[in-house]
């Protein structure tokens, strides 16, 4: 398992539009071959910062699938005009200790 973690700064005063937004584009995220999961969270300190968790069977059901798929124009139309700056994407995977 990945997990995708994104850090989405969205403009000051969008907040409720963007979470209004992101309440459609999740059944999108949930529909892609190798979803697994996902979680958005909310800064307390900053509340127009957010940390989405996406869980993906493979890096590839991510970068690949997701990402060149016609469902991910849709994702952009509704989502990408909140971000400022552009979204940091990092991707984890779990280690043995």
């Amino acid at each position: 398992m990945i997990l995708e973690v994104a850090r989405l700064d969205i403009i000051s005063g969008q907040e409720r539009n963007f979470q209004a937004d992101f309440s459609t584009a999740q059944s999108i995220l949930a529909a892609m071959k190798g979803y697994i999961g996902h979680e958005l969270q909310q800064c307390i300190e900053n509340p127009s910062r957010y940390i989405l968790m996406v869980r993906w069977e493979t890096l590839e059901d991510h970068t690949k699938g997701f990402r060149h798929s016609p469902e991910y124009q849709e994702w952009k139309k509704l989502l990408h005009r909140y971000y400022d700056p552009f979204p940091e994407v990092e991707h984890y995977q779990s280690i043995e200790l």
